[in-house]
């Protein structure tokens, strides 16, 4: 079975800092993300020049990234911290299956 990797694009609200953002979306992989079924590793990529974050998860199957994200339809208070300090309107997000990994 195929890895899942979900992918989140986005970009933090004016006026948060990059230690004060990473704190919270540390705390959120630790006590959440990382506790979910087939939960594998979590990266978080910085474009600096255009101001742009990328989440990306790995799961051990596309049904656990699904079921990943059913469970975080009702946001926990990490999760709600996370949101406060990005700019919901610029989030993009997929689910994508490895197809190859090398």
């Amino acid at each position: 079975m195929a890895n899942a990797i979900y992918s989140c694009i986005f970009k933090l609200k004016k006026g948060v800092s990059t230690p004060d953002y990473l704190a919270v979306a540390k705390k959120l992989n630790d006590e959440y993300i990382s506790k979910q079924k087939g939960y594998i590793s979590w990266q978080q990529c910085h474009d600096e020049e255009k101001g742009t974050w990328a989440d990306f998860i790995t799961f051990e199957s596309l049904e656990d990234a699904q079921l990943f994200l059913k469970n975080s339809e009702t946001p926990d208070e990490n999760a709600l911290a996370f949101y406060a300090l990005i700019n919901l309107p610029s989030c993009k997000s997929n689910l994508f299956s490895v197809e190859v990994a090398h």
